[in-house]
């Protein structure tokens, strides 16, 4: 390991830039701090947490242009609970799912296992590209990532042709895994079912909470399978009787509610999505112009329009080691940039939510030059 001390003017302001966990802005944690005689260790069943709850709700159905007769529901627990979840509640007997890496592979797997669901249909893409689903007879639930975390792909939220238009409970389902686009890329919910994610991402948050926003044909489907047996930590029935109370089932993540409503509201003062939005696509640029320049990195994706704003995956020539420019970095205090363990590739992944300030983007990408030229 060669030891490098980079120059304090080179460094980022706040040098984390996680896939998720994900920055927690400062304010947010003097915000928790100020509930801690008031809030943290009382009553979930109690006004003061039902508030918060409430807060969180009502902010993200402001900051998600959430459409008329969706609800805002939420669960204990973070997105794998909510793909067990929807394997017992949302899909009836057959989904397809567009696996494009890691994320997607994952909800695969838990229809797969489930007994009394039919084998799923899988479309795949190799890392790095983007996949839709596709209209299939037979299919009840379609299930995508608007943005795989692991490879830095965004897909369109947009329904199926053919497959129902969600108007009832007795068309096929859009369901999105939004983890780690909710709040960092826009989405018409319109066009999904199941809009779900957790908190550790654009909401630089804890985890501990899953959130879905859920369309009346959702609703329907989960009043519809409600006499199949399920866990009651897994029944949605339960999440949604809960979330209208303003409550989960068991005892929540409290600090991670606060500091959720926390980021809801600091985007809404900031002008709502076009702000937190705009706050990664500015970064986003920053990053992808940079690796176009660069003479030993380039974009991973190589489609400009499947490029994610919020997480970039940037492949280095094999003349640099990622890993040493990242270990260098880290004792530096530039942390959290490392690819994504299973893909194994010689490259850096950069979280660039909206608590990301675009000029810390910029010094990352000086700070990467910097530590190449003197390697």
């Amino acid at each position: 390991m060669t030891t490098l001390a980079l120059p304090a003017e080179l460094l980022p302001t706040d040098g984390r830039f996680g896939s998720g966990p994900s920055r927690i802005r400062p304010a947010q944690s003097d915000a928790l701090a100020a509930l801690g005689t008031t809030v943290m260790g009382t009553s979930h069943r109690q006004p003061p947490v039902r508030h918060l709850v409430a807060r969180v709700r009502g902010g993200l159905r402001d900051l998600l242009a959430v459409p008329d007769g969706y609800e805002v529901v939420l669960g204990n627990g973070g997105s794998t609970f909510f793909w067990d979840a929807a394997t017992f509640c949302l899909i009836r007997e057959r989904s397809q799912h567009v696996s494009t890496g890691e994320f997607g592979a994952k909800f695969a797997t838990a229809a797969r296992r489930a007994p009394f669901l039919a084998e799923p249909a899988v479309i795949t893409a190799e890392p790095g590209n983007v996949a839709r689903p596709e209209r299939e007879d037979g299919v009840d639930a379609y299930a995508w990532a608007q943005n795989e975390t692991s490879t830095g792909v965004v897909a369109p939220v947009r329904r199926v042709d053919g497959a129902g238009d969600g108007a009832t409970g007795h068309d096929a389902l859009m369901l999105v895994d939004a983890t780690s686009a909710a709040g960092g890329i826009p989405a018409d919910l319109t066009e999904c079912d199941a809009y779900y994610f957790a908190p550790q991402k654009a909401f630089g948050s804890d985890g501990g909470l899953w959130f879905a926003v859920l369309s009346p044909a959702a609703l329907a489907r989960i009043e519809e399978l409600g006499g199949r047996w399920v866990p009651e930590s897994l029944s949605l029935a339960t999440a949604v009787e809960n979330s209208r109370k303003d409550q989960t089932l068991n005892t929540p993540a409290i600090a991670t509610l606060a500091l959720m409503a926390e980021q809801v509201e600091w985007m809404l003062d900031g002008g709502g999505m076009s702000f937190a939005a705009g706050r990664s696509a500015e970064s986003a640029q920053i990053l992808y112009d940079w690796a176009e320049r660069s003479e030993y990195a380039t974009p991973f994706v190589t489609d400009p329009g499947a490029r994610s704003p919020v997480v970039g995956t940037i492949d280095f020539a094999d003349t640099v080691d990622a890993a040493q420019v990242a270990e260098v970095l880290r004792d530096n205090g530039v942390i959290d940039i490392e690819p994504y363990r299973k893909l194994g590739r010689n490259q850096i992944r950069v979280g660039m939510y909206p608590s990301v300030d675009p000029a810390d983007v910029a010094a990352l990408t000086t700070c990467v030059d910097y530590v190449v030229h003197h390697l």
